[in-house]
């Protein structure tokens, strides 16, 4: 395997991951389980998708040429607990992803040192696009804890068993 790669590349695989993760969480779980929250203050999954879905749509629409957070995103709203049906919630996080991959295909490795915006502050692309893996990793890494806490005993592992970590290695070695 070639070690010359596109660091687009990477980070492309990285959101990826992390898609991947949210989805197979998502797929466990029941309508109503997106809905459930532990407490007033904790947000249910439908409204991490809803706030994910916004953050993206405003950050990745005309990534290069104006501020992150456009001037018609109401972040407040993505708050709210309206009780939206498990068919919208899909729709939010399909809608968010597709925005965020059709800019990444957009780039080029000459444009990782550009300088973007969010909320006026300048940033390279690079430091742009970090900034929103780590922000999304911590959103879905909330989903796949609430997922796992509703689903409990019934809760299909998304990554290595426990107690399997032995088994693991050792496949990993024979490859």
């Amino acid at each position: 395997m070639s070690m010359n790669h596109s660091p687009l590349e990477s980070y492309r695989k990285q959101f990826l991951l992390y898609k991947n993760l949210g989805e197979r969480t998502l797929s466990q779980l029941h309508p109503e389980d997106l809905l459930w929250r532990p407490n007033e203050e904790s947000n249910s999954i439908a409204v991490i998708v809803h706030h994910l879905r916004g953050n993206m749509v405003s950050r990745w629409t005309d990534f290069l040429n104006s501020d992150g957070e456009k001037v018609w995103r109401n972040r407040d709203t993505e708050f709210i607990e309206d009780k939206p049906s498990a068919a919208l919630v899909m729709e939010w996080w399909n809608e968010g992803w597709a925005c965020l991959m059709q800019a990444l295909a957009a780039l080029g490795d000459e444009d990782l040192m550009r300088i973007v915006f969010i909320r006026n502050e300048s940033m390279t692309v690079t430091d742009a696009i970090v900034r929103q893996i780590a922000h999304y990793a911590s959103h879905v890494g909330q989903i796949i804890y609430i997922g796992k806490s509703i689903r409990n005993t019934e809760w299909k592992t998304l990554s290595i068993p426990r107690g399997g970590s032995a088994t693991f290695n050792s496949s990993m070695d024979n490859k």
